[in-house]
């Protein structure tokens, strides 16, 4: 899986997590996405590193708990993008977010975070179109248009 590195910083910003789960289709790659449990936008896995686990490890159980997916993942980032998440608190901290392809392998019936979220296959181009972060519209584009 080829992809353009977004160069992006982690001085002073929060390091963030995500996988970017996809599978082969008939038709070409598809991508899938889940909802975020407060506003229901279009999101991919992402949370915060884990002690004891490498950030693509940390990746790779984040979309477990979210999404119920497991699958291969890429140890190598593809590239990341910045956003300002507001926290339970009303702070709003600065976040960089380091995206990790993990190619899905499978689909599980049941997992922690179902009850909270939707997940659904897109093509590249449709899934880039619906999530709202700038930076991660382009990280999609250019790694899987």
């Amino acid at each position: 899986m080829a992809g353009a590195f977004r160069a992006v910083t982690t001085l002073e910003h929060h390091k963030q997590i995500a996988a970017l789960p996809y599978r082969k289709a008939k038709h070409g790659i598809e991508i899938l996405l889940i909802t975020s449990r407060e506003t229901k936008r279009w999101v991919i896995p992402k949370g915060w590193p884990m002690n004891g686990k490498q950030d693509h490890e940390a990746a790779a159980q984040e979309a477990f708990e979210e999404a119920g997916i497991k699958g291969r993942i890429n140890e190598k980032s593809i590239g990341g993008y910045a956003y300002k998440k507001k926290q339970k608190s009303g702070a709003i901290v600065d976040c960089v977010v380091m995206i990790y392809p993990l190619e899905v392998s499978k689909l599980l019936r049941d997992w922690p975070e179902k009850g909270q979220r939707k997940r659904k296959w897109f093509k590249p181009k449709k899934a880039a179109s619906l999530v709202n972060e700038e930076g991660l519209k382009a990280v999609i584009e250019a790694t899987l248009a």
